[in-house]
């Protein structure tokens, strides 16, 4: 009954979700590296699939190397836990002039073992679920200065 309510208040006012399942008409060009082409691939599919290059829209994103820290060390001197963090700077332009920048980072803590394989899988995941992080910061921010620029425009 709450969720009926809220929605009925919700719509009598004129809220439209910002996610209302709209695909958005962004680009994203070649991001170099394997982690880049991961990253290009859950955006393009964040914004709906992949895009032409003469979309309206044009996300690009430079991927910075992953950088690892050790988080917990054993008293003979061994890493037991790391922790990987990945930068990312982008920026939106709409019909080639920017309207959004930024950086965004994202970190995950991994396991760090002495057998090869497992210590490879566990670095591999926490790198793929630092991509998902990432892709989800810099599309939600992409999304959202899409929405307000498409706003802004039909107030013309």
């Amino acid at each position: 009954m709450k969720k009926i309510l809220c929605f009925l208040l919700l719509s009598a006012c004129g809220f439209k979700p910002m996610f209302s399942g709209n695909d958005t008409n962004i680009y994203v060009p070649v991001i170099s590296g394997i982690n880049g082409i991961e990253l290009r691939n859950a955006l393009n599919t964040k914004f709906g699939g992949p895009r032409p290059s003469d979309a309206p829209y044009t996300l690009t994103v430079t991927l910075h190397n992953p950088t690892t820290k050790y988080k917990a060390i054993e008293t003979s001197g061994a890493a037991t836990w790391q922790e990987i963090n990945l930068r990312a700077n982008y920026v939106l332009n709409y019909n080639g002039k920017p309207i959004a920048r930024g950086t965004e980072t994202a970190s995950e803590s991994y396991t760090f073992v002495q057998y090869l394989v497992a210590a490879n899988a566990s670095y591999n995941n926490a790198v793929e679920n630092t991509i998902t992080a990432l892709a989800d910061k810099i599309g939600s921010r992409a999304i959202a200065e899409v929405y307000k620029n498409e706003n802004k425009s039909n107030k013309k």
